[in-house]
């Protein structure tokens, strides 16, 4: 039965990259994320080079949010956003460490819940600029940078329109 807009539930995630052509991951993590049955791409913010927080001997981050519409449940969510990491060849080495791709979910319509596998809303998100500056960029329209996050790029990504894919979301 297809899924309609409002059995649909928002969420937003944070992407971010530190190795190689970190542009180009974050790019084919949302490609993947939008090819993915359940969700929808409805935003995206600017890229933003960040400085590196906790582990901070390695090379700087490019951050963005996005904002989906989905029909996942949050474990199904966590699950497709790891598997696009996994699939991009993301290794889980060092915490805070150097990463090709990272996906996290930050919101998900409303939902607060904390466990060993998934804590909603993400338990670190308010202290962390690189998360909040594209996340308020995406909610209110509004770009600022802080000390450590620099507007690099924007209009550098738009997603195709979900109308196409709502028949589609099961």
């Amino acid at each position: 039965m297809p899924a309609r807009i409002l059995d649909q539930k928002r969420s937003y995630l944070s992407l971010g990259s530190n190795l190689g052509d970190r542009l180009n991951w974050l790019r084919q993590a949302l490609q993947l994320l939008a090819a993915t049955d359940g969700i929808c791409l409805e935003q995206v913010s600017s890229v933003y080079e960040t400085e590196p927080v906790g582990l901070t001997e390695q090379p700087t981050f490019l951050n963005i949010v996005v904002s989906i519409r989905t029909t996942l449940e949050p474990e199904a969510l966590l699950a497709a956003c790891q598997a696009v990491e996994t699939s991009l060849g993301r290794e889980r080495k060092i915490r805070w460490g150097p990463r090709n791709i990272d996906i996290d979910i930050l919101t998900y319509a409303g939902c607060r819940r904390g466990d060993a596998r998934l804590t909603l809303p993400h338990p670190r998100m308010r202290e962390r600029d690189f998360v909040m500056v594209p996340l308020r960029e995406l909610v209110t329209g509004q770009v600022a940078e802080k000390p450590g996050v620099r507007l690099l790029l924007r209009g550098w990504f738009l997603p195709k329109s979900c109308q196409r894919r709502e028949n589609s979301l099961e």
